[in-house]
């Protein structure tokens, strides 16, 4: 056999498996499933809210800022091996880095996400 051949076989029997995965579920029910079976499983408690309630993202600027400082941190370290063997061109690099981090960080700061309330 070549390996061409095994190839299709094994997509094949991949495929073939798979259809017979999704009609099994159909051939091993007896009877109609009744509502309490279709609801979801809450701990034994009725659902308060929807599935599709929207959730407030309060903690999204907070997130944001903690990205920027977080990746001002990954990136010293390197930085400053880099900058032993480059010299200037690392210093203006990273002052280019941060400058652009920092109006991010002035912006949220101009948002209000540093205020606690």
């Amino acid at each position: 056999m070549t390996d061409l051949t095994i190839l299709i076989l094994v997509v094949l029997l991949a495929f073939a498996g798979g259809v017979a995965f999704m009609h099994m579920p159909a051939h091993g029910r007896h009877g109609r499933v009744t509502h309490p079976q279709r609801v979801p499983f809450l701990g034994g408690g009725s659902q308060d809210s929807h599935a599709w309630q929207r959730f407030h993202a309060r903690f999204y600027s907070m997130l944001l800022m903690f990205i920027a400082f977080e990746m001002e941190m990954m990136f010293m370290y390197p930085w400053a091996v880099v900058f032993v063997a480059e010299g200037t061109k690392a210093m203006v690099e990273m002052g280019m880095f941060l400058g652009i981090l920092s109006v991010g960080i002035v912006y949220g700061w101009r948002e209000g996400i540093l205020r606690w309330q």
